[in-house]
């Protein structure tokens, strides 16, 4: 498996990393076999593991931190934080007192003494990222982090984070780890473009969208989404129909050409410049074996040229396919009027 080096960390990773979302109650509930997909895993090349401490309430990072066992010096550990732990206001989001906490947490579950990547899983509106910057850097300081890095993070959030370490003396975000398909190329317009000005390596994930580009006959069944994204999913939604009109013609194009669909689909994302590793989240076996004999596969111009008549550059085909907060900016009315 090729490497690339992350960024400004130094590290080099796998140009396929390992998502570990899938792993405990919102995926596979099996630890055993879990485990076993880790290091097969590894053994494949993968050297980049991702997690957070939301996936199924940190059992995720209590398997990953399983799987590590007798070779975590093997792997770049990444987890995240910042999403709500449970029903308390307080444990979410970007202060020093939870970050303080999360990192606490999550070391622990995860069996290790120090995190290689920590992540801010989605910007905090509520708390300056001067706050958050100053948490994270203290932990750097302290050894217990290595490097850190955001999570969809939008254009001006990146360029607003890189310029407060600068001026505050603080240690800045050196990855961020966006959303990046076929289907969804949204983020080729600004967000790819900010990583590549401050040097930042970048960690994509949602290469099969959920499912859609799987190669699945219908994407639409048997996917495990419900609640909030069960409506990436729902064909009376005119984004949803668009979808699967384009996913239609993208397996036929995957067929002209002699790949499966995933395999067209995660080397799509890798041959964009600003990405450093391509994150998979498998559930199976399976589908971890599927996705590991694509890894090589590199998409010659006239294939790529075919995909972006499909779907043009800068295009996310289904917007209703990012379900986050929104800003309270649009949500609290007395932000907006006099």
């Amino acid at each position: 498996m090729k490497r690339r080096i992350l960024g400004g960390t130094g590290f080099s990773v796998s140009e396929y990393a390992l998502g570990a979302m899938m792993f405990g109650a919102m995926g596979n509930t099996d630890h055993d076999e879990s485990v076993r997909m880790i290091r097969t895993a590894l053994d494949a090349g993968i050297n980049l593991v991702d997690t957070a401490d939301v996936y199924s309430g940190g059992e995720s990072e209590v398997i990953v931190g399983k799987a590590l066992q007798g070779r975590r010096d093997d792997v770049v550990l990444a987890t995240k934080f910042g999403l709500p732990m449970g029903e308390d206001p307080n444990r979410r989001g970007g202060s020093a007192r939870w970050i303080h906490q999360a990192v606490e947490d999550s070391l622990r579950r995860l069996g290790t003494d120090h995190i290689d990547l920590y992540q801010m899983h989605r910007p905090d509106p509520r708390t300056d990222v001067d706050e958050t910057l100053g948490a994270l850097s203290d932990l750097v300081r302290a050894g217990k982090v290595r490097a850190i890095g955001g999570s969809f993070f939008a254009p001006d959030q990146i360029v607003e984070a890189q310029w407060t370490a600068e001026r505050r003396g603080h240690h800045r975000f050196r990855t961020e780890q966006p959303p990046y398909s076929i289907l969804t190329r949204g983020v080729e317009q600004r967000v790819l473009p900010a990583a590549q000005r401050y040097g930042m390596g970048v960690l994509t994930f949602g290469p099969l969208n959920s499912g859609w580009l799987s190669g699945r006959a219908d994407p639409t069944s048997g996917h495990r989404n419900a609640g909030l994204g069960a409506k990436m999913f729902d064909l009376s939604l005119p984004g949803v129909r668009a979808k699967a009109e384009a996913v239609e013609q993208l397996t036929a194009l995957a067929k002209e050409a002699g790949l499966p669909l995933a395999h067209m689909a995660t080397a799509f994302v890798r041959a964009h410049p600003a990405v450093t590793a391509v994150l998979i989240g498998p559930r199976r076996p399976e589908h971890l074996a599927d996705l590991l004999a694509g890894a090589d596969l590199e998409l010659d111009d006239d294939l790529m040229d075919r995909i972006d008549a499909i779907v043009p550059p800068g295009t996310d085909v289904n917007p209703g396919d990012f379900y986050i907060e929104p800003a309270p900016a649009l949500t609290d009315k007395r932000l907006r009027r006099r």
